[in-house]
This record gives C-alpha cells, sequence and structure tokens, in this order.
C-alpha cells in the first residue's frame, strides 16, 4: 500500500466528517424543518441548525465545536497491515487537529492534561475487522461529549419511570427505549438519532448499539420484529413533546436502528448510544493497494443544500417566532434581567467569557482572572487557530451541555456577580434557586450551531487559564447579535423542567403492552 496516500485519503475522510453532514441526516433533519409548527421556539431552532450545516459546508468548518471521541470501523482485505493503517490514521488525527478540522480533546484521565493532538493512551478509538472483499472499508464517527453523556443502559427486568415494569420481552426492549429518549431530553441537542444494542454483555452491548450508528437512516431492519420496534419507537417518541434543543414541538427523534446479540441467561441488557442532530458519519472505499478513495458512502439519494433566507442569517430565524428580540449590552443589570422572562429572544452584544468544567471547579476556591460583575458565561469549549502573527481566530463556538456545572454555577454567580449564563439542555434546580435569589438568568443557544456563534464571535480579546487547554481555558470574546432563548428566569420558572414534566406525563400513554 502507498501508506502516505492512505494517510491524505484518511485525512479527507476526518474533514469531510467534521464538516459535512451525510445526506440521510440532511434528509431527516429537511423533513423535520418542514413538519414543525411555525412560530415556534424549535422552528426558531431547526432554521438555526440548516444555517449552520450551509455555513459548515461553505466554511470547510467543524458543524459542532465538540468534534468528539474519534471512532474508527475498518475492514480490511486478508493480509492489510493494519499496524501500518493504525500509524497513519493517528498522523491523520493530529494533521486534522493542528489544521483547527478537530477540537483537541485527548484528556488524561488522571491529571487533566489535554494532549493538544487527540491522540493518547487509547485514542483514537480504532476498531479492525477482516473480510473476504477486495476492498478497505473505513468509517468514521464523531460523537460529542453531550450525546455520549445521555447514552444509557438498562438491565432487565426493570420498573421506569411513567411507564412501570419492563421484563425480558419485545414489550420490555420499547419500554427501554422509549425511556432512553425522554431521559435524554434536550441535553443531547435533539432532535437526535439512537442505536440500540439488544443483548450482550455491558460492554458489548454498547459496542453494539454505537455499531448501529453505522447504519444508514434510510435502510430497513432484516429482522422484522425489530423493523416493527424501531417503526414504532421513531413514530411514537416523537409524541413526547420533548422537541428540537427540548424545546417543545413535533420532533424529538430523527431516528431508531436496533440490533441484536446473544447473551447469558443472568443478563438482558439493551444499551442505546444517543446521538445529537449533528450526526457526523462517513465512510470511503479505499483500494488497498494505492491508498486512493474510490467511493465515498452515505452519500445516496437527494442531496440538500440548505440555503439560509437572510432573516435567518440576521437573527437565527427569530423574526419567524413573531417575538420581540431584546438586545443586551454586557455588562447586564440585575434590572435588565429581572425584566426577562422564560421564552424571551434576546442578542448580546458586548463582552463574554468560555467557562467550562475546569473553569467552574477553579473559581470555586480562586479569584477570578477578570471582573465578571454583570458579565456572561458561555458554557463553550470553543475550536480555536492562532495565526502566524500569533492571534486568534474563532473556527467553531457551540455551547456545550450546562447541567455538568450544576454543583458549581449558582455559587460562582453569587460569588463574582455573574448575571447570564448561556448553554444548552438547561440547569437544575440548585441553579434555578440562584437565579431567582441573585437575579441571574440562563440562556439556551442552539446545541451544535458551532458555525453560527461563531459568526456571531468578532474578535478574541484575551485568554486565561490555558493551562487547562484550548476547550477549557477561558476565552474574552466580543459578541455580537448572539442570539438565545431565556429558558430558566429569575421568577422561578423553567423551561427545561415544564417540558420535563409534560413529556413523563406523555410517556406514562404508552405503558401499556404492544408487542
Amino acid at each position: 500500500m502507498n501508506i502516505e496516500k492512505f494517510q491524505e485519503s484518511m485525512y479527507q475522510l476526518i474533514v469531510e466528517t467534521s464538516t459535512k453532514l451525510p445526506r440521510d441526516v440532511r434528509r431527516a433533519i429537511k423533513a423535520a424543518k418542514e413538519r414543525e409548527s411555525a412560530g415556534t421556539r424549535s422552528a426558531m431552532s431547526l432554521a438555526t441548525i440548516t444555517n449552520n450545516i450551509k455555513m459548515a459546508d461553505d466554511n470547510v468548518s467543524p458543524i459542532c465545536q465538540d468534534t468528539g471521541l474519534p471512532t474508527f470501523k475498518i475492514k480490511t482485505p486478508v493480509g492489510a497491515n493494519q499496524l501500518v493503517m493504525k500509524e497513519a490514521i493517528k498522523n491523520a488525527i493530529a494533521q486534522a487537529t493542528k489544521d483547527g478540522k478537530l477540537r483537541p480533546n485527548s484528556v488524561d484521565s488522571l491529571t487533566g492534561d489535554n494532549s493538544g493532538d487527540n491522540l493518547g493512551l487509547g485514542l483514537p478509538v480504532i476498531k479492525f475487522d477482516q473480510w473476504e472483499k477486495d476492498y478497505i472499508d473505513a468509517r468514521l464517527i464523531l460523537k460529542g461529549g453531550g450525546c455520549e453523556n445521555k447514552n444509557i443502559q438498562y438491565s432487565l427486568p426493570c420498573e421506569l419511570e411513567g411507564l412501570g415494569r419492563a421484563g425480558r420481552d419485545l414489550d420490555g426492549i420499547r419500554k427501554c427505549i422509549m425511556h432512553s429518549v425522554y431521559q435524554a431530553q434536550g441535553q443531547g441537542c435533539s432532535a437526535g438519532f439512537i442505536g440500540v444494542g439488544i443483548g450482550g454483555d455491558r460492554s458489548s452491548g454498547y459496542d453494539l448499539a454505537k455499531e448501529q450508528l453505522f447504519r444508514s437512516n434510510d435502510d430497513v431492519n432484516p429482522n422484522e420484529d425489530l423493523r416493527k420496534v424501531e417503526e414504532y419507537v421513531l413514530e411514537n417518541a416523537n409524541k413526547l413533546g420533548i422537541g428540537t434543543m427540548g424545546f417543545g414541538g413535533e420532533t424529538t427523534l430523527l431516528g431508531c436502528k436496533i440490533g441484536v446479540m446473544n447473551r447469558i441467561p443472568a443478563s438482558f441488557f439493551v444499551s442505546v448510544a444517543y446521538n445529537c442532530w449533528a450526526f457526523r458519519r462517513l465512510g470511503v472505499a479505499v483500494n488497498p493497494e494505492t491508498g486512493e478513495i474510490n467511493e465515498w458512502m452515505y452519500q445516496e439519494g437527494e442531496n440538500i443544500d440548505f440555503v439560509a433566507t437572510e432573516a435567518e442569517k440576521e437573527t437565527a430565524a427569530a423574526a419567524e417566532t413573531n417575538a420581540e428580540v431584546i438586545t443586551l449590552q454586557a455588562p447586564i443589570t440585575e434590572e435588565q434581567i429581572r425584566s426577562l422572562k422564560v421564552g424571551d429572544v434576546v442578542q448580546i452584544n458586548g463582552r463574554m467569557y468560555t467557562g467550562r468544567d475546569a473553569i467552574h471547579h477553579h473559581l470555586m476556591s480562586h479569584d477570578a482572572p477578570v471582573d465578571l460583575n454583570g458579565q456572561v458565561i458561555y458554557h463553550c469549549g470553543p475550536v480555536m487557530l492562532k495565526d502566524a502573527e500569533g492571534k486568534w481566530h474563532v473556527k467553531a463556538a457551540g455551547p456545550t451541555t450546562s447541567i455538568r456545572e450544576e454543583p458549581y454555577q449558582g455559587d460562582i454567580m453569587k460569588k463574582f456577580g455573574i448575571r447570564a449564563v448561556i448553554g444548552k439542555g438547561g440547569m437544575g434546580p440548585k441553579t434555578l434557586a440562584a437565579l431567582k435569589d441573585h437575579g441571574g438568568v440562563y440562556l439556551n443557544a442552539i446545541g451544535g450551531a458551532a458555525q453560527y456563534y461563531a459568526d456571531c464571535i468578532k474578535g478574541v480579546e484575551g485568554v486565561d487559564l490555558m493551562e487547562f487547554g484550548i476547550p477549557e481555558a477561558m476565552w474574552h470574546l466580543k459578541v455580537e447579535g448572539f442570539t438565545a432563548v431565556v429558558t430558566m428566569d429569575s421568577h422561578g420558572n423553567s423551561l427545561h423542567a415544564d417540558v420535563d414534566k409534560s413529556s413523563l406525563e406523555k410517556l406514562a400513554q404508552f405503558k401499556e403492552r404492544v408487542f
């Protein structure tokens, strides 16, 4: 094999996977956008999502800033040198990270140190298999942390909130899958896709679930029983009213694929791998002698080239909701915050600061490196590139899942006088109580819309705590027209809690046996 050409092919696969959604995913998102009720927050979200997909296409930049943990699934002809191929893939990963196509996501689990190149013990994940065909089948999935954290595994029989007992049969499996969609809410950047693995042990069950995500969203399950469950779940999960970003709405699930394997008598696992709307999964057929790409996979059928309207470009489709857009200039006063209520659409101008897990943990026991009084904290780990003059540029900057900061957020807001927090998926009762007591607000940005929000960032004015790594550092960002929705206000109201309660009530209607 021409190993240099193979490395180039793997680099192309990485870049295309990070920046361009496959056709089957685009068609599913287009269908969701068309059936969503006009003038809703979910319609606004889907308009922003389609705009973001188009921007990622045009900019050849990451669709979402969380480029996940790269997982390769590769089938090779007998005799192929997998050790050489693995080294070439690692080199391609490092180069793509250097070029800003991947965010440096590899962190030492003991020290917390970021390797800076997405390499390290066990990373990237590369799973080889041999087959008798005469070409290499190389597939890649980039699955971010927000959706990875909503994976779930059930051990049957079990009791499920809203659904009662799930037994060791097809109907118990159905209940588990429906519950998996409910528990994800908007935290995994819904509307999403799920892969389900039935059987195996705990580790092989999860592997089987993730393997289902490599199936085309358009395929038909050859197992008649599983096909019926897939169709049932896809239809009825969308009746839960969770909606895009958890804002409520008509579309919560875009795809459901189920696989099965044998198990031992004592164990019965149902494993679910949840994937966000930014379903970055592509594959290539590679010539084993030349290393060149012969064919791209997941590109069958109609291609949807999203073209955003001017209204969508300017306001993230806020105009479609017929809602007043409230402009906030940072720093923000408590009086301005107290005037906001759940459902308001806001645009922020001025300065905001990024802060994720490491920053929140640090601020609990240290002074802030800047004055945060009246300021905005953005739960974001951006993709950054430094030019030849040493100036930083934002390549992707969507929100990360906020619930991880629940142990810290309320205390930090009070300690430093922070008035607004931006993230996705909402936060819990401790933060909600602090917002009411302190005079703060939680703003939900559109998860995965990393190009849209990068376009709102007009400059990088500084950075602190770089020892935590690029994603975890505190970046000082100058923003204009940064659009988000108030989902937790200073009056004790939470859209996330309301949708959770409503969807649980709707989940209960699926308690009776179906299969």
